[in-house]
Order: C-alpha cells, then structure tokens, then sequence
C-alpha cells in the first residue's frame, strides 16, 4: 500500500465509533525509517479568530493503530478532543 492510498482511508476510533476523517499527514522517524503515528484533523470550530475555523491536529501514535483495512483504518485512542457534532463534515 503506498501513502497516497493511506490518505484516502477513513480512520474510526474503535473505544467510541467516531469517524475522525482521513490521514492529514504522517509523522516519520527518517533516523530508524519508522512511521512514528498519524496526524489526523482536529474538531472545527465554528466560530474561530475572525470566523477562520482553524482546526487544531491531532496526533495518533502509530502504536494506537490497530488494523489497517481496505477501506478504514481502524485506531484506539482514549484522549481525542470534542468534535462539534453539528459543524462536523466528517461524519
């Protein structure tokens, strides 16, 4: 599987369910040449500086990933932020 297929995943959290959106991003060790974790996108707000929306990533260690799928990548994290369910396009 190459990167470009990995971003194309959905990644759940299998303690809740929640869709969390797709791969932003990898954290790469280029010293070992191992993938350190998984930076997803974080909660949008909606009513950010100036109506901008930011959005704060987050990061999932790689040890938190449990199963790779065909079409989702399945994680287990306990600590994720609070998404805002009624701003939230990922659902």
């Amino acid at each position: 599987m190459r990167i470009s297929d990995l971003r194309l995943l959905d990644i759940v959290n299998v303690k809740d369910g929640r869709r969390l959106g797709p791969i932003k991003d990898l954290d790469l060790d280029l010293e070992r040449g191992t993938v350190k974790g998984i930076i997803v996108p974080g909660p949008s707000r909606s009513w950010g500086l100036f109506g901008s929306g930011k959005t704060e990533d987050f990061f999932v260690p790689w040890d938190h990933v449990k199963k790779i799928g065909v079409d989702v990548i399945l994680v287990d994290v306990n600590d994720l932020p609070e998404f805002n369910i009624e701003n939230d396009d990922r659902r």
